[in-house]
């Protein structure tokens, strides 16, 4: 499933340096696991993080049990698996966007490491693993599980009809909060739905960042993104989106009905959220591609911090 225009050695362009894939993998599964970007994990954060949010509210508002922490560990699975059929998903797509662009032109399919049909395998392969993973956790969360295929069959193509294509993105990275909170309630309700929007803020937020690295060969091929829209305006949009996701999550938090201490600690995790974002805020610079990369990538902290104070909150 491999042509011979490169050898399955060659990095992606893109990729963090001496990442585990170009330094560990067997050589013959590197392009496929560069395909998933395995070799680059943030993407796998951004998508779990969303899923531990749910669960530390649905502790909050019920209370934690043994099958959580099951819970807890086919959503890490279950976001390594879907991230890559996605992420595969996405290349088969943009293959040709791909290889004008000089930060992707690099990955597997443009590259000619992995063939479109080889891709196509690969990321079925992928999703059933993710759909077993997914029987264990319950009708409620099958049912959000399957839909969530819709989202991510739309997204790649949201930057050829819209300039709001991380919309799309955060609609679908961030359904794991609905889902991991029918996972352990059974059902869906106000808290994780107010999670979901917070999360699609968030994406706007980061994504944004994100896409400035390639802004200027977006406007030469015309691919449309949040980054173009704003333009030199971004770091206001940017306050207003991070503000946003801040503020919906404490409302999240306060429809749980928790009270007390559990609901003091989910609060400290919003305002260390909060000041991540601030931080990030102050370092923005959109001229600034590898700044733009770091502080993309800085958002699984930012993530984290909510996950570990709300975890905490549903223990008290």
């Amino acid at each position: 499933m491999q042509t011979d225009r490169q050898t399955p050695d060659a990095s992606v362009a893109d990729a963090p340096a001496d990442n585990w894939v170009d330094r560990h993998a067997p050589q013959d599964w590197r392009p496929w696991l560069r395909l998933s970007r395995a070799d680059r994990p943030i993407g796998t954060w951004l998508l779990l993080l969303p899923c531990w949010w749910g669960i530390g509210l649905a502790t909050m508002a019920d209370r934690p049990t043994l099958r959580d922490l099951w819970i807890a560990l086919a959503c890490l699975l279950g976001a390594f698996l879907m991230r890559g059929a996605g992420c595969t998903w996405n290349d088969i797509t943009d293959r040709d966007i791909d290889g004008r662009v000089a930060r992707t032109r690099s990955r597997p399919i443009p590259s000619g490491q992995v063939t479109v049909k080889g891709a196509v395998v690969w990321m079925v392969a992928q999703a059933l693993a993710a759909f077993v993973i997914l029987l264990t956790l319950g009708g409620a969360a099958i049912l959000l599980g399957v839909a969530s295929l819709a989202l991510v069959a739309i997204y790649p193509f949201a930057k050829r009809f819209t300039w709001w294509p991380q919309v799309f993105l955060g609609l679908a990275f961030n359904w794991g909060a609905l889902l991991a909170w029918a996972a352990h309630m059974g059902n869906v309700a106000p808290a994780p739905f107010l999670a979901w929007l917070a999360g699609i803020s968030w994406t706007i937020f980061y994504d944004t960042i994100y896409a400035h690295q390639d802004a200027e060969d977006d406007a030469l091929i015309g691919v449309k993104s949040t980054a173009r829209l704003f333009g030199r305006d971004s770091k206001k949009w940017l306050m207003g989106f991070g503000a946003g996701a801040v503020t919906l999550l404490a409302l999240s938090v306060l429809a749980t009905g928790a009270s007390g201490l559990s609901l003091l600690l989910a609060f400290v995790g919003i305002a260390a959220f909060a000041a991540h974002l601030a931080w990030q805020l102050k370092q923005f610079d959109m001229t600034d591609s590898a700044g733009c990369l770091r502080l993309f990538r800085a958002n699984r902290d930012a993530g984290l911090l909510v996950a570990l104070f709300l975890a905490l909150a549903g223990l008290v």
